[in-house]
């Protein structure tokens, strides 16, 4: 050490401390850890980078050891990690035989106290644009320094959500001097990937990896190159979460709407059910849309929420329609003759939709009163009102011919209105029967229509998480 030379008695006291956790310093090796440092600092500058030869580019290493993920903001597209940077390089200024100082191999000195390369994330989404944490340093009698900071990076991580919740990321950590250029300082990755074995597991996020790249780019505003390391975080998410607060819910709820064509016509809460099913996806929707960042990728829960928003709006309409051909009047015009056939006839068999009275072996009749099948007369009259007599005339069964009032003509064209409007009646009526079979099974076939649809859409987005 240089006669008259004196250092600040911060650096005095930070010596000491340093002299004591070296190895190999106990007791009488204080005094020359002391000197050691005094030696060593005499004369040097920490501004200046610490070559020879100042044509020659300085080796630094780096190595990122990823500790924890803080927090994975989607919509904002930022990556909170806390990473431990290790940087080393050779300080050719900082060399000294340790025989001469009682066998000392390394100090700890403040990192302010050597020039440190300025290496930065790149991709940083911080406000604040504070650096690596102020730590020791390990400086070593053959020149090389190890610097040691934890650090809380917040990145910009592209975050493509078509696949949310079955999806993976890809975020990256891009690591470079901003002032020097490849010429100058050396930048290399100590491994080929990130260290992975103190990380603490995340709860949302699972990590595969962290490769490793060395890239040498030369940006548009400079001729130099400028080496970089790029860390490439791979994330898969742990689906449990929204599966079973988002998807599992949606999936119950959609194969309510299918029910509501089996709901009777005349309950009144047939369009009821179907509103309620598609405000109930609609807050599930608006949920998932919070979360997500606005880009023009919908996510598959997205798109599985408008499938089936838009099933239950088409089966909302569908039921409409039904409801109306239920209610059709008395006045209803007669059911098409190929309805018949398709609807009344064979798909109502398929979907076991029968009459009171009905069963899949013996069809409806009608009957009497005393149990005998009943037959019309061309007239609407019944067998027991009137026979023609041998003579061209009409007598009553059981009546004689002097005292039967049936004779008088008044009475048999009101007989016969009434006769008339009973089978017009029951003619009404069997048209508003076949109306209303005709909407049962339609509401059966839809019923099915749609259960298959819920399940296929179902499987599918349910086979994305296997």
């Amino acid at each position: 050490m240089a006669p008259g030379v004196r250092l600040p008695g911060s650096l005095l006291a930070l010596c000491a401390a340093g002299a004591l956790l070296a190895p190999g310093c106990r007791g009488a090796q204080g005094k020359f850890a002391y000197k050691l440092l005094h030696n060593l600092f005499a004369n040097y500058s920490s501004a200046l980078r610490p070559v020879e030869d100042t044509d020659r580019a300085l080796n630094v290493t780096l190595q990122i050891t990823l500790s924890q993920i803080i927090d994975m903001d989607e919509r904002n597209q930022v990556l909170t990690a806390y990473l431990w940077v290790r940087q080393a390089w050779l300080d050719a200024f900082l060399t000294w035989d340790k025989d001469a100082y009682d066998g000392i191999d390394s100090i700890r000195v403040p990192s302010s106290y050597v020039w440190r390369p300025d290496i930065v994330l790149y991709n940083k989404a911080d406000d604040q644009l504070s650096g690596s944490m102020e730590t020791n340093v390990v400086l070593r009698s053959d020149g090389q320094i190890m610097w040691d900071s934890p650090a809380i990076t917040k990145s910009s991580c592209k975050v493509d959500v078509s696949f949310f919740p079955f999806d993976g990321q890809q975020c990256r950590l891009t690591f470079g001097s901003w002032t020097y250029n490849g010429n100058q300082i050396d930048l290399h990755n100590r491994l080929d990937t990130g260290d992975l074995t103190d990380f603490v597991e995340n709860v949302e996020w699972e990590v595969l990896g962290m490769p490793a790249t060395r890239n040498v780019i030369t940006y548009g505003c400079c001729s130099e190159p400028y080496p970089d390391v790029t860390y490439t975080l791979l994330l898969k998410r742990r689906a449990s979460f929204y599966i079973f607060n988002l998807l599992l819910p949606c999936i119950m709820i959609s194969f309510l709407a299918p029910l509501g064509f089996y709901l009777p016509a005349d309950s009144g809460e047939k369009v009821s059910l179907g509103v309620t099913v598609l405000l109930a996806l609609t807050v599930f929707q608006l949920l998932v849309a919070e979360s997500m960042p606005p880009s023009e990728s919908v996510p598959l829960i997205g798109k599985y929420y408008i499938a089936t928003m838009t099933m239950i709006t088409a089966s909302t309409a569908l039921t409409i329609f039904i409801m109306n051909i239920h209610h059709c009047g008395p006045g209803a015009k007669p059911v098409p003759r190929w309805a018949k056939k398709l609807i009344l006839h064979y798909m109502a068999r398929v979907f076991f939709v029968y009459e009171v009275g009905e069963n899949c072996k013996s069809p409806r009749h009608p009957r009497t009163v005393d149990g005998r099948a009943s037959k019309e007369e061309p007239h609407g009259m019944g067998t027991g009102w009137a026979e023609e007599s041998p003579g061209g005339g009409s007598q009553a069964r059981g009546c004689p011919r002097g005292r039967c009032l049936c004779h008088h003509d008044a009475l048999l064209r009101n007989v016969g209105y009434i006769a008339g409007c009973f089978r017009d009646h029951r003619a009404a009526q069997r048209r508003a029967r076949e109306w209303k079979k005709v909407a049962k099974v339609m509401d059966r076939f839809f019923m099915w229509v749609f259960f298959v649809m819920v399940f296929f859409m179902s499987v599918l987005i349910v086979g994305k998480a296997v």
